[in-house]
């Protein structure tokens, strides 16, 4: 069962969604830019904020309900990626950080590791070179001499 509900505020449009599963309920909270599409339905369209049931949060851009174009989302983990999206997957260049502090700077494709980028590991210590998913053979250790 869902039940959305269309408020009007000072910063657009608020889509709440509630979704019944048993005894529990769900709620999606979005805010910003919206447009229908041919079926009548809402999409989130231009620019926005999304918290999900599970505590995530992406701000960012939005085309046709997807995440699309450059933004941020935040997990409940305290992880973090900053960059580019494309049909709701992290794609081009962006910025993830685990909830220890550990830093991949680069390139994503379908929310994978791929190309070019700068690892950052628990000490400060940096690694560049290419990626690709997990693995990362060939990574030069940037030296600070100072």
């Amino acid at each position: 069962m869902s039940s959305p509900m269309e408020t009007n505020t000072d910063h657009g449009i608020i889509w709440r969604s509630m979704i019944s599963l048993g005894q529990q309920f769900y709620t999606h909270l979005a805010e910003g830019e919206y447009s229908k599409s041919e079926d009548g339905v809402m999409e989130r369209h231009g620019t926005g904020t999304h918290r999900s049931a599970g505590g995530s949060i992406y701000t960012g851009q939005w085309k046709y309900d997807k995440m699309e174009g450059t933004g941020r989302l935040v997990y409940l983990s305290g992880a973090v990626y900053e960059g580019s999206f494309h049909d709701n997957m992290y794609h081009g260049t962006g910025t993830y950080t685990w909830p220890s502090g550990v830093k991949y700077i680069g390139s994503f494709q379908h929310n994978k590791l791929k190309g070019e980028g700068m690892f950052t590991d628990t000490e400060g210590q940096e690694w560049t070179g290419m990626f690709h998913k997990k693995a990362a053979p060939g990574l030069k250790l940037k030296l600070n001499m100072g």
